[in-house]
């Protein structure tokens, strides 16, 4: 098909190249990584691949009528193909359509392989933490759906959550009583608790700790009564995560179908019986897919990790049946795949920025465009080709001539000029990659402050780029993990090891955001116990404050007065660059970057060393409480006043409820 379009309608060429010569739009980081996958950040071309897309919608179609009840769907493919860009295509589509919610499980949320039902229901959390089609998150359509179903009444998440507030205010047993009926009315209920939580995320000053304890997280005593909520232990945290999981699951199932999607499936570690992350994750799903009602479990994963790690499990049979009972391969682009791709980068380009091109793919020339389409290519390189020959025609062509781009040209050719502009700056990809992640990270970063072992990786990675520089007067010489018993590890993450006015220092470092006072005891205690550990000085990691009447707080005053600890204040804004530069370290693969290139990045923009955890954590000691630490339980007791209006609409909600 011709992408010509009428001169008379296009903007005049000076407009057009002085654009082209100030921004490039394929100079980003070309990676779909798991938070883009939740919204639309890269253009998408329905026609790629398409026949996996609607296997799945017509999967839930089938299901939505009755036809069946699970469907299991694996999708093999290479990396680079697109894989990202079709899970984003089916999430953005159930978003629009709705009647479906959306999990996304990805390499990040594996963690500890030895807790994966763990890891499993605190990503059901998070992404039912995500928007749903009805402008609210989807704990909250599920909450609507159950009062609606219970008192036969047609009210939105938005009446819901507006009058809320004042409706417990005026009625203090409400949620009590909702809870009451629901269960009733649903015997196959068997934990209420689920239900009371779920309905707790209607109001916005107790919604982030309902999905704490949902996700299987310790609550504070107070945090937990005020809710009517159990304290979860931390030691059963694990047997008791996939009843709680399956327990969600069910009740989504009785309104609504669901699409679980575990990604970036790699062998990348293994558990204490020496499985793989694929053989975990693909047991995970097999267990899941008798446990769901409704819905759709996907797996991505690369061709010969299917081969190598799945298929070669004793359970291979029932594992294949369940989660591929239908398989698919991505296909490799061709020439239509690849002008359509490019055109579609373009024209969301050209409509941001008011203008109309001659052709739609320009600056470039279709035919150059096709013969690209010819190697069959991967998406990554096409746009990665895009990027680096982004100049006005007549440039476009003088490059051209030089690289003289033809049909016998091997798919080795391509990824050449895919990586001839640039090796001029080898730092640029990783400034790209790491600017997208702080965008992201920055955008929803409270769902990461929980995550002590992720802020622990990140801080050890800040520490291990400064491994031989002296900051704060503290020369650092080495990162080490702790050696512990079963029983004491994890408690404090690593420890540093330098010189400090000639004498030999070791900081044990405990990144501490679990609110459970009991594990908050544990960790300290360990913390204190220098001899233990090797250590000569501890350091606390914490955004909470510790209630002094417990063992904690005593701990904590043995440590600060009396061991020359440390007490650091978390504060999102600090830890923001270290975790996005951790993303990118993680996913260098993906990006296609170095780690010798990722460090003279972080010293070259002085990642670490101008970090204000860092800087304190290898600074002389205060032996104070920081000022900025937050009392959580202060921001779950609110006033049980409102105003008159808020009281008048609570009345509403309560005449309906009380039908």
């Amino acid at each position: 098909m011709s992408t010509e379009v009428t001169s008379n309608s296009s903007s005049a060429i000076s407009d057009l190249s002085k654009l082209i010569e100030s921004e490039n739009p394929f100079d980003r980081s070309l990676t779909v990584r798991s938070h883009d996958v939740w919204e639309r950040k890269f253009p998408d071309v329905p026609s790629i691949n398409k026949h996996i897309s609607d296997a799945v919608f017509h999967g839930i179609e089938q299901i939505r009528k009755g036809q069946r009840s699970v469907l299991g769907i694996t999708i093999k493919a290479e990396r680079g193909l697109g894989k990202s860009h079709l899970i984003s295509r089916i999430r953005n589509h159930l978003k629009e359509e709705g009647g479906c919610f959306f999990v996304y499980m990805s390499e990040t949320d594996y963690g500890d392989l030895n807790k994966i039902n763990s890891q499993f229901l605190n990503t059901l959390s998070l992404s039912l933490k995500h928007e749903g089609s009805q402008g609210v998150t989807q704990w909250q359509e599920l909450a609507t759906a159950l009062i609606n179903q219970a008192y036969n009444s047609n009210l939105s998440p938005q009446d819901l959550i507006g009058r809320f507030p004042g409706s417990v205010a005026k009625k203090p047993k409400l949620v009590d009583e909702l809870t009451a009926r629901i269960c009733k009315s649903n015997p196959h209920i068997t934990d209420p608790y689920v239900v009371q939580a779920i309905f707790w995320t209607l109001a916005e000053d107790k919604e982030i700790f309902a999905i704490n304890w949902l996700a299987g997280k310790e609550l504070s005593p107070v945090q937990a009564d005020v809710m009517g909520l159990p304290i979860s232990k931390d030691d059963d945290r694990e047997s008791r995560a996939l009843g709680t999981a399956s327990q969600i699951l069910d009740l989504i199932g009785d309104y609504r179908s669901i699409v679980i999607c575990f990604d970036e499936v790699e062998p990348k570690s293994s558990n204490a019986k020496g499985l793989t992350t694929p053989q975990v994750v693909a047991l995970l799903a097999k267990d899941l897919y008798s446990k769901i009602k409704r819905g759709v479990l996907m797996m991505a994963i690369f061709p010969q990790t299917w081969a190598s790690q799945v298929r070669v499990m004793p359970q291979a049979d029932s594992v294949v049946d369940r989660i591929g009972e239908k398989a698919f391969d991505l296909n490799y682009l061709n020439s239509d795949d690849v002008v359509s791709l490019v055109s579609s980068w373009l024209q969301d380009f050209y409509q941001q920025k008011g203008l109309t091109p001659p052709t739609s793919t320009y600056p470039f020339d279709e035919a150059e465009l096709r013969e690209l389409g010819k190697e069959k290519p991967i998406v990554r390189k096409i746009l990665g080709w895009c990027r680096d020959n982004w100049k006005i025609p007549e440039k476009v062509e003088e490059l051209s001539t030089t690289i003289n781009i033809e049909a016998e040209n091997s798919s080795e050719d391509i990824e050449k000029v895919t990586h001839s502009g640039s090796e001029s700056n080898p730092l640029r990809q990783v400034e790209v990659a790491f600017n997208e992640q702080l965008l992201a990270l920055d955008s929803n970063i409270n769902d990461y402050l929980e995550d002590s072992e992720l802020i622990a990786n990140a801080l050890w990675l800040g520490f291990a780029s400064l491994t031989g520089e002296t900051l704060e007067e503290f020369q650092v010489e080495e990162i080490e993990e702790i050696e512990a018993k079963a029983a004491d590890k994890g408690y404090i993450n690593f420890k540093i090891i330098g010189k400090e006015n000639k004498k030999i220092v070791k900081i044990g470092v405990s990144v501490l955001q679990e609110s459970g006072a009991k594990y908050v005891s544990a960790a300290l205690k360990r913390l204190i116990d220098y001899k233990k550990f090797g250590l000569t000085r501890g350091c606390l990691v914490r955004s909470k404050a510790v209630k002094a009447h417990t063992l904690g707080g005593q701990y904590l005053n043995t440590l600060l007065s009396d061991l020359n600890g440390e007490w650091v204040s978390l504060k999102s804004k600090d830890i923001l660059p270290l975790l996005a530069i951790l993303a990118v370290c993680d996913s260098q693969e993906e990006y296609e970057v170095t780690d010798e290139e990722i460090f003279e990045f972080m010293q070259e923009r002085k990642i670490a060393e101008s970090n204000y955890l860092i800087r304190e954590i290898l600074s002389d000691p205060s032996g104070q409480i920081p000022d900025s630490v937050v009392d959580e339980d202060q921001l779950i007791i609110t006033d049980t006043t409102d105003s008159a209006e808020n009281l008048a609409d609570a009345d509403e909600l309560l005449t309906v409820l009380s039908a």
